[in-house]
């Protein structure tokens, strides 16, 4: 079993060198807008996941993922060619979900701001119901005690 240094030293050059055939030896013309998130590699080093983003509408995003299924051949020998380990590992493609999330968080930032926008509306011109302050002081406990023992 190979060290983590090295699957990530493999992954972080199978990221790159996929990214850059992509850009210049596939010709697909289904292969939309294809950004190369991440990649990794398994401690074995035999099997290799590669996330990718694809902008666009779901029937971009779904021609893009065809178009990455048949180069995978092409990008498999490349990596090879290019890496010179013993065996090059398989390659799968995974949609990154990071454009979801966090599209999901900035929707709840959102919500978050109006919900804050509406209780500071609420709130002008309100005063407190009890006083400004309503924790005791050391110096309230001390009065309340020398009222007792009087």
């Amino acid at each position: 079993m190979a060290d983590n240094a090295r699957a990530r030293k493999l992954a972080d050059r199978i990221q790159v060198v996929v990214a850059e055939t992509l850009d210049r030896r596939i010709k697909d013309p289904r292969l939309g807008f294809v950004t190369i998130t991440d990649a990794r590699v398994t401690g074995d080093l035999r099997e290799a996941t590669v996330f990718y983003t694809v902008y666009g509408d779901d029937e971009e995003r779904a021609a893009s993922a065809a178009a990455l299924e048949s180069a995978k051949g092409i990008l498999r020998s490349e990596v090879g060619r290019q890496t010179g380990v013993r065996f090059t590992p398989t390659l799968s493609f995974v949609p990154d979900a990071l454009p979801d999330n966090a599209r999901t968080i900035e929707d709840l930032l959102h919500k978050a701001r109006a919900k804050d926008a509406e209780v500071r509306e609420v709130s002008t011109g309100k005063t407190y119901a009890g006083e400004a302050d309503p924790y005791r002081k050391p110096e309230d406990d001390n009065e309340d005690e020398d009222e007792a023992s009087e």
